[in-house]
């Protein structure tokens, strides 16, 4: 009986050294991920991570740089690779990549108004040209709080120690002052992916703990060293999408740049036993256009090797188990939700003015009412840079918000202007002053310089940041349009003048914002116009023009809302506006030595109603239509017409219909009425990405046509009498500082040619003239 005692014993103590010693391999196998950076190619990783998850390979720890830290990060949060694919395939990324603003959250209230500059230059009093020069291509607001948002929750429930989040994670940055590669292994998880994705000059590097931060590709493009060092895997996975920068070209400027920025790098797995894919990719480092066919080479790649990689892990991991394991940390993330707020960076009534823009009240605000009112400060034109971090307290369960921020460069001076084969052209420069403490103000002047349009105007803006925001708004424009005879060549001569019309106005403005994307604004005040012209084309250099001057008080409400995505020549978005003015003055006329009529004095008092709808639809395949309506009417209040001293004089005072580029510097009898509507349709084809190729033709219906009677007096036609048609067919290319248009338009009736041609480079936009 002893000697079988024994022989059990042997038996027990030989099973247990197997189990102990002889298989480990079996079950304590640990497998580290490492993804490298290489721009939009990395999004490759995801269809690497998305097939050793279809094949149930274990992931144990993950590792990246650059875009392999944002992928990477995304997984040890608990994403899944089809969460991750989703993401990227998502709008809200292609915003992130590009630094555009969601369009829900675009603050119409904070844009200026419109106008022809082609470039701006921000200044500082107080500091050297070269700390004024742009250190970035895109913004990092929407990227920088989506980190946080998507970020901090994982954050908290791991205790900022990245060993504790759903998969233990390292990134690398670049310390480009000690010339050092940083490895982040706790903190704030979102804080070390923005620091580990900041390429030089394209996205702005950020300052953690006293050190600034670039791309950790500069230093170390593929982490595997710090995966070997720190986390003692068994197996090496790597995905590699990147290579060390070529030999810099003596005719190439940017290869020589990354020559200087960017060390080499092994992108050789620091592992015996390691497995190394390498997607086949094409795209350019900031091309995110094409996410899907990234995410497929990287899972095409994936599974031309997994044989050899279920041969070298022989672990599974159950699909269920994940799933439940995924879904236990994310329950532990402490929702998102903010109470006490810390600004830096401010003084104290600046900062005052941002927490009024947060509009916080009580003790705690929630995600979704903060995040509106976080991208109305980011809007801010007075507000340079905002980088936010939430971190978990856990007395309250709420997050406590630091926002580290600057306040935008004092001075801004924008140039521009248009350049056209007609004499159109002009200059165009603004100068703008921003001050900002409990209250903004922005004191802005600008000037247009042309033979058509010269004009000069300031304003000053001071916006309120209560409850309700609005701003005050006095404005003092003058304007002038000098309306000739001319061919369509730059250095033929032309007559004098036949027209010339100056408008004068100081307003006072009010406004206050309705939504994110629609206003109000109401104001008045007082405006001239002074009109020279000649009522016939038969006149000489001695002949004098005549000359009516109205001398008015006016007030306006406007109901405004503008989603465009330019300027001019937009493609999406819609613009919609509602605008009555009420008007009264005093006309007076001195007639000129062409005119057979007497001086006159008249007293002119109006309502008038203008509706305008601009709308684009959404694009099918390259070809996208839009729709335009507008509408106006004007009621006379004081007498039965409307109708100034002669025919030319009530033309120049009543609205017209100008919808193309080209219509705004021209003079057209035919399209000016007191009452009418209009329809067009818009057919835009896109030819390449910046170059669209637009068709659009309108119908305008004028109510009751105004004509020219007897002695030059003004008369109506009978009701619906006429009608006139606008075509045009444009050829435009967006550039980065403007478009450059062909077109060749038609105007019904028009004298002495419908067609015309026209050629322009920059914007053709004028400051707003009195009756707008």
């Amino acid at each position: 009986m002893r000697f079988q005692n024994h022989i059990y014993r042997f038996i027990f103590f030989s099973l247990f050294l197997l189990i102990a010693i002889g298989i480990p391999s079996a079950f304590s196998q640990k497998v580290g991920v490492v993804l490298s950076g290489g721009g939009a190619s990395g999004l490759s990783h995801i269809g690497v991570l998305k097939a050793l998850e279809e094949n149930n390979i274990p992931i144990d720890y993950i590792s990246g740089s650059s875009i392999g830290a944002f992928v990477g990060a995304l997984y040890s949060t608990g994403y899944s690779p089809r969460q991750m694919e989703q993401i990227v395939l998502s709008d809200d990324f292609s915003n992130w990549a590009y630094g555009n603003i969601d369009k829900k959250y675009v603050y119409y209230f904070k844009k200026k108004d419109n106008n022809a500059s082609w470039i701006s230059l921000k200044l500082s009093l107080d500091t050297a040209i070269e700390t004024n020069l742009p250190t970035n291509l895109v913004s990092p607001a929407s990227i920088d709080f989506s980190l946080m948002e998507n970020m901090a929750p994982a954050s908290a429930a791991a205790n900022y120690n990245f060993d504790s989040l759903f998969i233990p994670f390292r990134c690398v940055a670049a310390d480009i002052e000690a010339k050092k590669s940083v490895v982040f292994n706790k903190g704030d998880l979102g804080e070390a992916v923005r620091a580990s994705i900041s390429y030089p000059f394209y996205l702005k590097p950020i300052t953690v703990d006293g050190k600034l931060l670039f791309d950790g590709g500069i230093y170390n493009n593929f982490p595997s060293n710090v995966m070997y060092e720190q986390c003692f895997p068994d197996i090496i996975i790597g995905s590699n999408v990147s290579g060390n920068v070529p030999a810099p070209d003596e005719d190439n400027l940017i290869s020589q740049l990354k020559t200087m920025l960017i060390n080499r790098t092994t992108y050789d797995i620091q592992c015996p036993n390691g497995i190394l894919i390498e997607p086949k990719v094409s795209s350019s480092t900031f091309d995110f256009s094409n996410p899907k066919a990234q995410i497929d080479s990287g899972y095409i790649a994936t599974m031309r090797q997994i044989e050899t990689i279920k041969n070298r892990i022989t672990l599974r991991v159950d699909s269920t188990q994940l799933a439940d394991r995924r879904k236990k940390f994310i329950n532990k993330e402490p929702k998102l939700a903010f109470g006490d707020i810390y600004i830096s960076g401010l003084k104290k009534n600046q900062a005052q003015y941002v927490r009024g823009v947060l509009r916080k009240k009580g003790k705690t605000i929630p995600l979704g009412k903060f995040k509106p009112a976080y991208f109305r400060l980011v809007e801010d034109d007075k507000i340079k840079q905002i980088y936010p971090k939430a971190k978990f307290n856990p007395e309250n369960r709420n997050y406590d918000l630091f926002l580290k921020m600057k306040k935008e460069r004092d001075i801004v001076a924008e140039m521009g202007g248009n350049i056209s084969n007609r004499p159109i052209s002009e200059v165009f420069a603004a100068f703008e002053y921003k001050y900002l403490g409990n209250i903004g103000i922005s004191a802005m002047a600008n000037g247009y310089f042309g033979k058509l349009y010269a004009s000069a105007q300031t304003k000053v803006r001071i916006d309120f940041p209560f409850t309700v925001p609005f701003y005050i708004e006095p404005v003092l424009t003058f304007n002038r349009w000098d309306f000739f005879k001319s061919s369509n060549l730059f250095f033929e001569d032309v007559k004098p003048a036949y027209l010339i019309e100056s408008d004068q106005y100081a307003y006072m403005n009010l406004a206050m914002p309705l939504s994110n994307k629609d206003k109000m604004v109401m104001g008045g005040g007082l405006a001239t116009t002074i009109d020279k012209y000649y009522q016939t084309s038969l006149f000489t250099q001695k002949d004098t023009p005549d000359v009516t001057t109205f001398d008015m008080v006016t007030a306006h409400l406007l109901l405004e809302r503008n989603t465009l995505n330019r300027k001019q020549y937009a493609t999406q978005g819609t613009y919609l506006a509602f605008k009555t003015r009420y008007v009264q003055g005093e006309e007076l006329t001195e007639p000129g030595s062409t005119s057979t009529l007497d001086r006159l004095r008249k007293i002119h008092e109006w309502l008038q109603v203008k509706f305008v709808f601009d709308n684009y639809y959404k694009q099918k395949g390259i070809i996208r239509m839009g729709l335009y309506i507008e509408g106006v009417h004007i009621q006379s209040l004081n007498s039965p017409t409307l109708f100034f001293n002669n025919y030319t004089a009530t033309l120049l005072a009543s609205p017209s219909f100008q919808p193309l580029a080209e219509s705004k510097t021209l003079f057209q009898p035919n399209f000016h009425a007191h009452t009418y509507a209009a329809f067009g349709l818009k057919n835009i084809i896109t030819i390449k990405n910046r170059f669209d190729l637009r068709l659009e033709g309108y119908v305008y219906q004028p109510y009751q046509q105004i004509e020219q009677g007897l002695n030059n007096a003004p008369v109506y036609s009978a009701p619906f009498l006429r009608r006139y048609f606008i075509g045009t067919a444009t050829l435009v290319g967006h550039t980065p500082i403007g478009p450059i248009s062909f077109s060749l338009n038609y105007y019904h009736e028009e004298e002495p040619h419908p067609f015309s041609f026209l050629f322009h480079f920059g914007y053709i936009i004028f400051n707003n003239k009195s009756t707008d």
